[in-house]
């Protein structure tokens, strides 16, 4: 009865020490969070105003200026790179799930693992061999595809897991129904795993979001508007790289700006995604 005793005391003393342990990496990484995004706001939140907002940058020895056609070149460029890895990457992971038990889903697996170990300036380099040389010009199209590779391995494994964690019994249910399998994977399946979908695709995008090698080898960069999808264009990274390692105080105040931007971009979008998600599961 002692021994029992004393094997359960230890059994709530490591316990505790365990959950101890948790909530410390969970308060240092809050931290460093905090830490970084403070930090930011700190430095950029005073050169952020209308002009910032709306303006394009202005010549060299300039003082004002703006990052309006970096914003919108980011968002485009993040739109083309969805619209190349969402569906590839959500396809793939789908069919990892609940097909690929063969040789060709052992070898996507390893293609996806490889994908999300390759630096992104060796992707960035691919895209420009591939597209920038034979079209002979940067371009939205170009860099566009180099973010959307990178998606590809975080939104095709994350689909996978969670397509995975779908109970048996919800496929079982409404095979039992007798509607083909077709419609059971895109009518039950993808809906109930929808949450950690935009979850992984939301993680994609906010790693995405702030590349800058790869978009020097394909987008390049544009101090002007630009909407053409075969001409290079801004990007806020290419801007924040640019006007950081320059020997200009406005432009570092600036740089700082275009940072925290950014960060508010990712943050609006996963705020937006997970309303729509939440308002679509209490909808149905």
């Amino acid at each position: 009865m002692i021994r029992r005793l004393a094997i359960a005391r230890r059994r709530k003393v490591a316990n505790a020490l365990m959950i101890g342990l948790c909530l410390l990496a969970l308060v240092a990484a809050v931290a460093f969070l905090l830490a970084v995004v403070g930090h930011v706001v700190a430095m950029g939140a005073g050169s952020l105003d209308l002009a910032f907002l709306t303006g394009i940058p202005r010549p060299v020895g300039e003082t004002g200026g703006g990052m309006a056609n970096a914003i919108v070149g980011t968002l485009l460029l993040v739109g083309l790179a969805a619209l190349v890895g969402l569906p590839v990457g959500i396809g793939a992971g789908v069919y990892l799930a609940e097909y690929g038990h063969g040789r060709l889903a052992t070898l996507v697996r390893f293609v996806a693992d490889v994908l999300t170990g390759i630096p992104s300036i060796t992707i960035g380099l691919f895209a420009y061999a591939l597209l920038v040389v034979p079209l002979r010009s940067f371009s939205a199209i170009a860099g566009g595809f180099a973010l959307g590779i990178i998606m590809l391995p975080v939104v095709t494994r994350t689909t996978e897991e969670m397509v995975r964690l779908v109970p048996a019994s919800v496929r079982e249910g409404a095979l039992a129904l007798g509607i083909p399998r077709w419609r059971m994977i895109t009518s039950v399946v993808l809906p109930t795993a929808l949450g950690g979908i935009v979850t992984g695709a939301l993680l994609a995008i906010a790693r995405i979001a702030g590349e800058t090698a790869p978009l020097l080898f394909t987008a390049f960069g544009n101090q002007f508007w630009s909407w053409s999808l075969r001409a290079p264009i801004a990007a806020l990274p290419l801007q924040i790289f640019t006007y950081a390692v320059s020997p200009y105080e406005d432009w570092h105040r600036q740089a700082w700006a275009g940072a925290l931007v950014l960060i508010a971009i990712v943050l609006i979008v996963s705020l937006g995604a997970r309303y729509a998600v939440r308002r679509r599961t209490i909808g149905g």
